[in-house]
């Protein structure tokens, strides 16, 4: 178990070096990414709290430890999958940003508040579905206090949180058989795409693209967010096994 926690730490902190090492490298001649590097790790660290994440990896920590194997690795491989999402979005939203632009000059006038109307919709769109969280776990701590919600219905209530949980984590948990499982698991949840978090980073990534920086700079963003997300979500899947 130790040799493949410290490969697991390995391959997170080659993340890190390889995430902050092009950032700083390219931050230098480009003044779009000023400050963007500590943002964007930072929403990796605060998706990997997600309820989606948390219950994806601990309630399958838990089921592979019954089965009688050490799933140290859950944790990264969910991280992974999600990361590859993420980098392959954020390639492809850099890529159609910069080509638009060059393309269609009067876009930079009307794109600002056609983006502003779409990313407001979607935003607006998760506050719903936040809210519609908050009365669940309203009613949750109602049925508590008057004693009619017994440990097993309470587990299976809070297995529902978040979209992705709702669709994904009941159908497929019970057929994960390894760690390596999740990466899949993962993919699912970054295509998923309910949270600010990763629509901010999107936003920042064609920002930086449409400045004329280079394709590397403009990775060097969801690198460092799947530097946070998975040191996060590598720490949850060790401590839970």
């Amino acid at each position: 178990m130790k040799t493949r926690l410290t490969l697991f730490g390995l391959a997170v902190a080659l993340l890190h070096v390889v995430g902050w090492g092009l950032f700083v490298y390219y931050s230098r001649s480009y003044p779009a990414l000023a400050g963007l590097g500590t943002l964007a790790y930072t929403f990796g660290l605060r998706h990997a709290f997600d309820a989606d994440h948390i219950a994806a990896i601990d309630n399958t920590t838990r089921k592979l430890l019954q089965d009688g194997q050490k799933p140290v690795g859950v944790g990264f491989f969910f991280s992974l999958g999600h990361s590859s999402v993420v980098l392959a979005l954020t390639a492809g939203l850099a890529t159609a940003a910069t080509a638009v632009k060059a393309s269609i000059p009067s876009f930079q006038h009307w794109g600002g508040y056609v983006g502003a109307g779409v990313s407001g919709t979607f935003l607006l769109a998760i506050g719903m579905l936040n809210l519609l969280v908050l009365l669940d776990i309203v009613r949750i701590f109602r049925e508590l206090r008057s004693g009619a919600l017994d440990e097993e219905r309470l587990e299976r209530r809070l297995l529902e949180r978040g979209l992705m949980s709702r669709l994904f984590i009941g159908r497929f948990v019970g057929r994960i058989r390894a760690s390596w499982q999740l990466y899949p698991l993962g993919v699912l949840f970054g295509l998923g795409f309910d949270t600010a978090t990763e629509v901010g980073l999107l936003a920042l990534s064609a920002g930086v693209a449409t400045n004329h920086a280079p394709a590397l700079a403009v990775l060097s963003l969801p690198i460092l967010f799947a530097a946070g997300m998975s040191l996060m979500d590598t720490a949850d899947g060790a401590f839970m096994a």
